[in-house]
């Protein structure tokens, strides 16, 4: 079974686009379990232009799902954040400040040192550690030698080619990445441009897969068929 994990950056940006409450971001991430979300995702980043850190403690309290926090782990702000809240999963993801969102993967082979080291931080706390990786053998293989649990398939090539009718082509690198991934011991995580367009095909192409996170596409989803309803048809593409 593929579980979904609701981003809820987005609920977050229009919260603060305006100030105040409106939307209550605690409120959507209650109604997401209540509609059949699997989990909760957030990426709090320092500027705190969406998810804000002391959102991430709030949540911590009521959630009943799985909550995963994703972020750079070279923000020591971050980093306390994680080891204090101990979220069931964190996702590590090489965002330069100031980024407007995740675009490549962790170089596993160029950084293995530094991973090995952070990622042992935050198992030893207790916490599994997910870690953001291209489709690409050579950063899988390394990525089995840094301790993480699983890795996370970053998918914007596969939505890109998707658009254009390249399906096939497009997932292929994704289908072997997970399979090698398995053989190496690591659960399977995905997501960036999933929508509802291209999420049934990639859950039919890739085996092993453990979770997707999904934020924008779902969201942008709701204001045309609801909350409720959307994450009742994202769950359905992963049937």
């Amino acid at each position: 079974m593929t579980h979904l994990s609701v981003n809820i950056n987005k609920i977050a940006t229009l919260r603060n686009a305006r100030g105040g409450n409106n939307p209550d971001v605690i409120k959507v991430a209650l109604d997401c379990e209540k509609f059949g979300a699997d989990g909760i995702t957030v990426h709090p980043r320092p500027d705190e232009r969406h998810i804000t850190y002391k959102d991430v403690h709030n949540l911590k309290k009521v959630l009943t799902t799985e909550f995963n926090i994703e972020g750079n782990p070279t923000e020591e702000k971050f980093v306390k954040l994680v080891l204090d809240t101990k979220p069931h999963q964190v996702t590590l993801v090489p965002d330069a400040q100031g980024q407007l969102t995740s675009d490549h993967g962790w170089d596993t082979v160029k950084n293995q040192d530094y991973l090995i080291k952070t990622i042992a931080l935050f198992k030893n706390a207790g916490i599994r550690v997910s870690i953001f990786v291209d489709p690409i053998t050579a950063m899988v293989e390394a990525a089995a030698t840094t301790g993480t649990d699983r890795i996370e398939l970053y998918t914007e090539s596969y939505a890109s080619a998707f658009t254009k009718g390249l399906q096939e082509k497009a997932v292929e690198p994704y289908k072997q990445a997970a399979l090698l991934a398995h053989q190496l011991g690591l659960g399977i995580n995905a997501g960036h441009d999933l929508d509802l367009q291209n999420l049934a095909f990639f859950k039919k192409s890739i085996p092993h897969l453990d979770e997707v996170s999904i934020g924008h596409a779902l969201v942008c989803d709701s204001l045309y068929l609801g909350l409720h309803n959307t994450i009742q048809l994202y769950k359905r593409q992963l049937q």
